[in-house]
């Protein structure tokens, strides 16, 4: 179908998104018992023969969707499992994990999305600190469960998709002898809009990964909020390559589709190669992006269906503007959807202009329902500076500072709410206070931003010690300690470094060794113990590494100077993608990654 024809048909006008998703939202907390699992089983009557989920292993209709969930819920229940219990999962991308964590939150279970790519003690950090009552695992992600056995509960009772052994049990074959009758409403107490549902992981902006509580409201938020945004029907088709665990790949991908009676396409993971064919084939109009995904096609070679396609829009976070008008002209996008959100806050931002390179403004006459500010801060404290008053400081147009979100938990508009995480410290620090006004509180997202003269705002970089680079936020405490445990370690320093033509930043350590310290030995114990995009790209191997009177390590100075061989005596080495192995930092290998020569 040719641009024009899908602009005609499928193009969001500025207008027309803010007032859907405003009507759409508006009656969420007028039914505070429909959430997203009765919305499923509603067009489960209305529509039970439509397409709700596909994936290579075949297609759930909206009826084999709803009954499998029931499936889960009543085996749920046979287990004991009762509201408030909460229950891990940790799967790859399929249909069948949304059926689980619909079967689990219908009867008010509490299901946490667990990160697959974690090992060892990250990984068992985030099981315990939401104490669940049982795991379910893919049978083929049992060795990095395996790996965290020695940091948990022996008496976690784990359940497997699939056969593992004796490491856990088959819930397969439990939901092959059990009944397929739905649950009925008398059968378990009435769950709301406000009871709690997920559990999302989210890095913050330092130390190890927080537990963000995620209610029923909030699911209905994103749908609604989401579906009106983009103008989804029931036609349409989402193609979601996204981590599941992830809000965006799970919930923001997955929910307005469904809401609205249309049908998700699900892959395990993103394939550049892949790509295009799937969206031909599965007749997709409509796909979700992370900016890495779209720099990643433009830098592709040309593919016989990349123009081929009838997608209307894509939606996503992270587009940077140089690969914006290469990605909409080459593709033949006719709309892009840029936003701004985080997965336990409340702010979020929308580009319906398909302004290149903005995360999006608010319509004016909407700027009370959403208020948004940026005040300045301390660059070397990340504290928000104040005036004489005591109140903090905004920032004029194009001025740099943090971006904060007015928090009002009793409002009927979901989105001002903060619902925090499951430690109350944790919740407390993302709460500024007394802001513009006593007893008045503000959502610190934790992120550099800045607004032009015309409302539009921009992203600027992380404030702290996270840094993101391939779609992911890297927390860099979390991941010195973990290399500080690796042999020949003394002491790591972490932080992330830019590389032209690549967004985020990659990751880089400071290292001080002992004499008999092996790089070699070294790799293969980041390859074990660490997902990919968590590995740093860079090591600096330090005689020292300075700290402050306070006993911090002084970072600045090696994060400034970077891979950049010139800036100092000290080597530093690559972990080089095609030899698989670190190699000596040179003025030529630097030129190299400087330049895209070098593909990472």
């Amino acid at each position: 179908m040719h641009a024009d024809n899908k602009l005609a048909t499928g193009t969001i006008s500025v207008a027309r998104g803010w007032v859907q998703a405003i009507e759409m939202t508006a009656t969420i907390t007028k039914s505070p018992t429909r959430t997203l699992p009765v919305v499923i089983e509603e067009l489960a009557r209305e529509q039970p023969d439509a397409p709700a989920l596909l994936s290579d292993d075949g297609c759930l209709s909206y009826q084999m969707l709803c009954q499998r969930s029931h499936e889960y819920a009543r085996w749920a229940r046979r287990r004991g499992l009762v509201a408030g219990d909460i229950v891990c999962v940790m799967m790859h991308n399929c249909p069948e994990y949304v059926a689980i964590w619909l079967g689990l939150t219908r009867l008010g279970v509490v299901v946490s999305l667990v990160n697959i790519y974690l090992t060892e003690a990250s990984l068992a950090h985030c099981i315990k600190i939401v104490r669940p009552r049982l795991i379910i695992i893919q049978a083929e992600l049992v060795d990095p469960l395996k790996s965290a056995r020695p940091f948990l509960d022996s008496n976690i009772e784990v359940w497997s998709k699939g056969d593992c052994g004796h490491e856990a049990r088959d819930i397969d074959g439990e939901l092959a002898n059990s009944s397929s009758n739905f649950v009925a409403a008398d059968e378990y107490p009435p769950v709301t809009i406000n009871d709690q549902a997920l559990y999302i992981y989210t890095s913050g902006t330092s130390g190890l990964p927080k537990a963000a509580k995620i209610s029923h409201s909030r699911l209905m938020q994103w749908g609604h909020w989401f579906a009106g945004m983009m103008n989804i029907r029931a036609t349409d088709r989402m193609y979601n390559c996204l981590p599941m665990y992830h809000s965006i790949g799970g919930v923001v991908a997955i929910a307005p589709l469904l809401i609205k009676g249309g049908s998700v396409v699900v892959r395990e993971k993103f394939s550049a190669t892949r790509f295009w064919d799937d969206i031909v084939k599965l007749d997709c109009t409509v796909f979700q992006y992370i900016g890495e995904l779209c720099r990643y096609l433009v830098n592709s070679e040309p593919h016989p269906s990349e123009e081929c396609h009838r997608i209307r829009l894509c939606c996503g976070n992270g587009l940077r503007s140089d690969v914006w008008d290469r990605f909409k002209t080459r593709f033949n996008i006719p709309q892009i959807l840029e936003f701004y959100a985080a997965t336990e806050g409340n702010v979020s931002l929308f580009n319906l202009e398909g302004k290149p390179g903005s995360i999006g403004r608010t319509p004016r006459f909407l700027a009370h329902r959403f208020p948004t500010k940026i005040v300045k801060i301390n660059t070397e404290t990340g504290e928000e500076l104040r005036g004489a008053d005591g109140c903090c400081i905004l920032c004029g147009p194009n001025e740099i500072g943090e971006a904060i979100g007015k928090i009002d938990n009793k409002s009927a508009n979901v989105g001002s709410r903060f619902e925090g995480y499951n430690s109350d410290a944790d919740s407390e620090r993302k709460v500024l206070r007394d802001v513009f006004e006593q007893g008045d509180a503000w959502f610190c997202t934790g992120d550099l931003m800045r607004q032009d003269e015309h409302g539009y705002f921009y992203f600027v970089d992380r404030i702290g010690d996270t840094f993101r680079w391939k779609g992911e936020n890297v927390a860099t405490t979390e991941l010195s300690e973990t290399i500080t445990a690796m042999p020949g370690v003394r002491e790591a320093v972490v932080y992330g470094v830019p590389i032209p033509g690549h967004e985020g930043r990659a990751g880089m350590a400071a290292l001080v060794v002992d004499p008999d310290f092996d790089l070699m030995m070294f790799r293969k114990c980041l390859a074990e113990r660490l997902p990919r995009y968590a590995r740093p790209l860079f090591i600096r191997i330090c005689q020292e590494i300075e700290i402050t009177t306070t006993f911090k390590q002084r970072k600045a100075e090696v994060a400034r100077q970077g891979y950049d061989p010139t800036t100092s005596s000290e080597p530093i080495y690559f972990d080089d993608p095609q030899h698989k192995r670190f190699v000596r930092v040179e003025e030529t290998l630097f030129n190299r990654v400087q330049t895209g020569q070098i593909k990472l």
